[in-house]
């Protein structure tokens, strides 16, 4: 069997916590930011975790 490879879009966009945790940042940040109110902007900047229910899906794409 040939070595699996990780996917190179998941490992860019997606981090590892030291606990195994998966963090990524949120969507809707890029531009057009003057119409977005200063408390939206704040929370799209935090990271989030990924969803519980991809979570198993994003970890085979990262080759965990």
């Amino acid at each position: 069997m040939p070595k699996m490879k990780t996917d190179s879009g998941a490992k860019k966009r997606i981090k590892v916590t030291g606990s195994g945790r998966l963090r990524r940042r949120k969507a809707f940040r890029g531009h057009l930011m003057e119409k977005k109110s200063s408390v939206r902007a704040r929370r799209l900047g935090r990271e989030s975790d990924i969803s519980p229910a991809i979570e198993k899906k994003i970890k085979k794409l990262m080759g965990l």
